[in-house]
């Protein structure tokens, strides 16, 4: 897993929700991101499922790479997003 520098361009993320399930998301700061989904104030989805906890990051160029991986990783089954998380 990379580094959460906020500096490193964008990020696509994979965060594990308190019921279990994995929501996927984009940021160019990583820590400020993860803090707002903490406090329930990123998105709608996260705010019902507290607590959070970031499980996977992977650093992009730019945010145009950055929506597309996330729409590329949104797609996958939950088997194939559990074996990214597990680094296969």
């Amino acid at each position: 897993m990379e580094n959460a520098n906020p500096g490193a361009g964008w990020w696509v993320y994979l965060l594990r929700c308190g019921d279990g399930s994995i929501y996927t998301g984009i940021t160019n700061d990583l820590d400020r991101r993860l803090k707002s989904h903490q406090a329930g104030s990123a998105s709608r989805y996260t705010r019902t499922r507290l607590p959070v906890e970031i499980v996977y990051r992977e650093s992009q160029p730019d945010r145009s790479n950055a929506l597309r991986r996330e729409a590329e990783i949104k797609r996958f089954p939950r088997a194939r997003k559990q074996r990214l998380i597990n680094g296969h």
